[in-house]
């Protein structure tokens, strides 16, 4: 899948961002765009050929650099983790389900907002660690709050913390507040 997205900071701050995609498996040409951290918006062409979707991202990408959306790249956006405490050091298949579950949720919920995206997973001794790209970090952590609750994944075992692009091994927990102790991955 052929996949472009790009932001832009409107004059009041607001954060916008637009996407394009092609998908082979349905022949399909998607446009979606919107304020990120809210619902975007979705125009979809069907019966679009590989070659045709080609010329389409090109446009697409064109029209987006020319309206003034840009990508941002990654070492200009946050790191943020969602955190399990597991009751097991190594992770049991149960933690492995929620991995799978929480990783899924995470990452359809940030696709529709431009929130950002999952980089990565990994367990450390009694937790499970998520790791999310973002090009707002005050917006992903709301995001999360509510993905991980709308998907039914135990919030009371969740911590989630942040830091920024410039410096992203600090990072601070963002909830629950207040912090009872220093975040750690491991």
């Amino acid at each position: 899948m052929n996949f472009l997205r790009f932001y832009k900071r409107l004059d009041d701050g607001t954060l916008v961002f637009r996407e394009a995609w092609f998908d082979e498996d349905y022949a399909q040409f998607v446009v979606n765009h919107g304020t990120v951290g809210h619902q975007s918006s979705t125009k979809e062409t069907r019966d679009v050929s590989a070659d045709a979707a080609g010329g389409l991202l090109d446009a697409f990408a064109q029209q987006c650099a020319e309206d003034g959306y840009a990508e941002i790249p990654p070492e200009e956006q946050s790191t943020v983790v969602a955190q399990y405490a597991l009751k097991t050091a190594g992770g049991s298949e149960r933690d492995r389900y929620l991995e799978d579950k929480a990783r899924r949720a995470i990452t359809e919920f940030f696709a529709w907002r431009g929130l950002g995206t999952v980089e990565r997973t990994e367990f450390a001794p009694h937790k499970l660690n998520i790791f999310c790209l973002a090009p707002d970090a005050a917006k992903a952590v709301a995001g999360l709050k509510v993905c991980l609750r709308e998907a039914k994944l135990d919030f009371t075992k969740l911590t989630i913390a942040a830091a920024p692009p410039q410096d992203r091994a600090a990072l601070k927990q963002k909830h629950p507040l207040p912090a009872k102790a220093p975040f750690s991955l491991g």
